[in-house]
């Protein structure tokens, strides 16, 4: 028998769930709650050596935590107690959190809609309480997109000050101008550290000239793309397999 942990916050989904896999005569449902600080209390809670045998546990929950951050903090305490995580919305925050949990077993991570039938749950929490692991194809997509853009960021490139430097050349100030908002006195500073910027985005790889390159600067900050500019004053973007492609520029 499954003892098993529901953390839902819709109250009658919760319910739905808990009497659909109890009815199965496979899963005891030893607690539920809305939250990821109530599982959090309730596994710490339990009776030594007695924590449930797998969380169902949804992302987006009551409270400050959500499911993956909630899912973190339990396994600190109870290293890699099985989590089956599901969820119907399809936000970069929530993949940007999976990617980052460092979770790598114990484990599925699947569609709410797909897969909350009992039938269809019950060898995921069998499966994770295994060992082993199963993250929904679609949502395995999503992680590696949101991946791949954070590690292309454009700002990931740039030190703090860099940074600050280019959100102001995005906001149309002067080098004068940057140069007092920052409190320097010589606004050569602000000309190297855009040479800096410039040089971390690919910027000074061609023979163009600074009001060039600024206004080049700019489009990659704002949009949130690194960019290259061929010979020909062609903008081009990595896609997903890492290949530089023509940018529609949208």
């Amino acid at each position: 028998m499954v003892k098993l942990l529901i953390v839902e916050d819709n109250h009658n989904l919760r319910m739905a769930l808990k009497s659909g896999l109890q009815a199965t005569g496979k899963a005891q449902v030893t607690h539920d709650c809305d939250s990821g600080e109530a599982a959090l209390a309730f596994c710490l809670d339990a009776p030594p050596n007695t924590p449930p045998h797998v969380v169902l546990m949804d992302v987006q929950l009551a409270g400050e935590m959500n499911g993956i951050q909630a899912a973190v903090a339990i396994r600190r305490e109870f290293p890699r107690l099985p989590v089956v995580f599901y969820s119907i919305q399809d936000d970069d925050a929530y993949y940007r959190d999976f990617r980052n949990s460092g979770i790598l077993s114990h484990y599925a991570y699947v569609r709410k809609s797909n897969y909350l039938l009992p039938q269809m749950v019950l060898p995921l929490l069998s499966d994770a309480i295994d060992g082993r692991s199963f993250i929904d194809p679609d949502i395995e997509a999503r992680v590696q997109e949101v991946r791949h853009r954070d590690e292309h960021a454009p700002l990931a490139l740039l030190e703090p000050n860099e940074q600050i430097v280019a959100h102001l050349l995005a906001r149309g100030l002067t080098n004068e101008q940057i140069a007092e908002r920052l409190g320097f006195r010589d606004k050569r500073t602000i000309s190297r550290t855009n040479g800096q910027i410039y040089a971390a985005w690919g910027l000074d790889a061609t023979n163009t000239d600074e009001k060039v390159a600024r206004t080049r600067a700019v489009i990659i900050l704002l949009t949130g793309r690194l960019l290259y500019w061929d010979h020909n004053g062609l903008a081009h973007v990595q896609d997903e397999r890492g290949e530089w492609v023509e940018w529609s520029g949208v």
